[in-house]
């Protein structure tokens, strides 16, 4: 069955879901793989939390405070 992938695959699909539009039948497949599985869900959320981190970085590191701000003394 063409909907039925392993974790492997959907994994893939998760991290080409950050980079372009998914097709019908891949956003099918994951909602599937998705409901049935333990671990993929876990890996959707991590992959979801880094780029949220990333965005975060990306503005923090935009703005023109943060050029400004000194960095932390080094411990000794």
């Amino acid at each position: 069955m063409i909907l039925k992938r392993n974790c492997k695959e959907v994994a893939a699909l998760l991290l080409a879901r950050e980079d372009r539009k998914l097709s019908l039948e891949e956003r099918l497949t994951l909602r599937l793989h998705l409901a049935a599985c333990d671990a993929c869900p876990l890996f959707a959320k991590q992959v979801l939390t880094l780029r949220s981190a990333f965005t975060q970085w990306r503005n923090q590191a935009a703005s023109p405070e943060a050029s400004r701000a000194e960095p932390p003394d080094a411990p000794s």
